[in-house]
């Protein structure tokens, strides 16, 4: 591929490996974007890819072909770019595979299951953008209406000093979801449970509005399911370098499946942001008087309806596509840095702070203290294993009669 930014009047060619549920996801937002056509798909199983070709049929593409190795698809049909849907395990090894053929790369969440790994990721995403190309991550809620606006209030100083935040996603995941793949529930392939999986986007949203994080103190427990080696229930409290703390909340146990909630608190201002819509924003008081120009008008009141359009208020009804609506939002950023030789929303660096910290939790939880997140980052723990059986039977917790 051309390290060159691509031509603004050319579709680019997409391949998409892994063909999940979340590949629909992709497709739907890719069609959205109208810029890009899906020409290969790449997954070993082939009612997988039928099925995921015929969606890329039905949004309006030609039928894409199909493979079972992504080197195979790529050696047939070099393609701009690689998005990589496959268990969290196999991105390091797919992500060498795109780069080395010259594509430009796209990796669902989580960055991967490994530190180690995520950092060889991380030098060929370095490598990567020395070719002009893009390597990034999936985080689309960064780029959710809501999540703008908190970030951009806790990054100006519009909330005052920081001071804590509660981050809680309490969901509810049945047994037949974890038996439904065998890589469900397992440390190898999924890298975790209710945290790594169901609260990595929250996670990679604390850090974005709070700043570097220092150190993390958890607990976790698998509490509600059977057959898997991971955690159902999590709870966690994060320090930071501006000295504000937090406590992350994550749960695939909590029945019949409640909301995501994002709280920042600071000293001239809090935010509050459920299932991905502004719920609450505030700012001004004494510590910014200009902030209220009107003296009428009280300093905690709720001014989220004139941030944000009406449709990205909690409560307002969301359409059909609220699902994809974030992927196609980072889609417009991703593809835009292709096109213009940019540097894309989310970096490879990002994600693996993000993914530091998850694994902080689970090296906190299996050790009983606190961890520090840039030991985490520097390999002090890479031959720690928080995997093995004891481990997980350790986590197993009795409900009592």
């Amino acid at each position: 591929m051309s390290q060159q930014p691509e031509q603004a009047d050319r579709r680019l060619t997409v391949a998409i490996v892994g063909c999940g549920v979340i590949a629909d996801n992709h497709v739907r937002a890719l069609a959205a974007h109208g810029g890009a056509s899906i020409v290969s798909l790449v997954d070993p199983v082939v009612p997988a890819r039928e099925r995921v070709a015929g969606l890329v049929e039905q949004v309006g593409m030609d039928r894409p072909a199909e493979f079972a190795d992504l080197g195979e698809a790529l050696a047939e049909r070099p393609v701009d770019v690689v998005v990589i849907l496959a268990p969290s395990g196999l991105h390091v090894r797919l992500a060498e595979t795109a780069i080395q053929a010259g594509s430009h790369v796209v990796i669902e969440k989580p960055l991967d299951v490994s530190v180690p790994r995520a950092r060889r990721i991380r030098e060929l995403a370095d490598e990567a953008a020395a070719r002009g190309l893009v390597a990034t991550v999936i985080s689309q809620h960064r780029f959710d209406p809501a999540s703008v606006v908190v970030a951009r209030a806790a990054h100006s100083g519009g909330l005052g000093v920081l001071t804590s935040a509660v981050a809680s996603v309490a969901w509810w995941r049945t047994q037949e979801y974890y038996d439904s793949g065998q890589w469900r529930g397992t440390w190898d392939l999924d890298g975790g449970g209710a945290v790594m999986n169901q609260g990595v986007h929250t996670v990679d949203l604390l850090v974005w509005f709070m700043g570097p994080p220092v150190a993390v103190y958890a607990h976790t427990a698998r509490l509600a399911h059977e057959r898997i080696e991971v955690e159902d229930t999590a709870v966690a409290t994060v320090r930071f370098e501006n000295g504000a703390i937090a406590v992350l909340h994550a749960t695939t146990a909590a029945y019949p499946g409640l909301t995501v909630r994002v709280q920042v608190h600071g000293s001239n201002g809090s935010a509050v942001i459920e299932n991905d819509q502004l719920a609450y924003f505030a700012s001004g008081g004494v510590a910014d008087a200009a902030a209220n120009a009107d003296p009428t008008r009280s300093a905690n009141e709720n001014r989220a309806a004139e941030l944000v359009e009406a449709s990205e208020l909690y409560g307002s009804p969301r359409g059909a596509d609220a699902f994809v609506v974030g992927h196609r939002r980072q889609y417009d950023d991703i593809l835009d840095a292709i096109r213009s030789g940019g540097a894309p929303g989310v970096t490879v660096a990002d994600a693996l702070l993000s993914l530091a910290v998850v694994r902080a939790v689970y090296l906190s939880a299996t050790l009983g203290r606190e961890v520090l997140v840039d030991d985490v980052l520097q390999g002090v723990y890479d031959d720690q294993d928080v995997h093995t059986e004891q481990a997980a039977e350790g986590q197993k917790q009795e409900i009592p009669a």
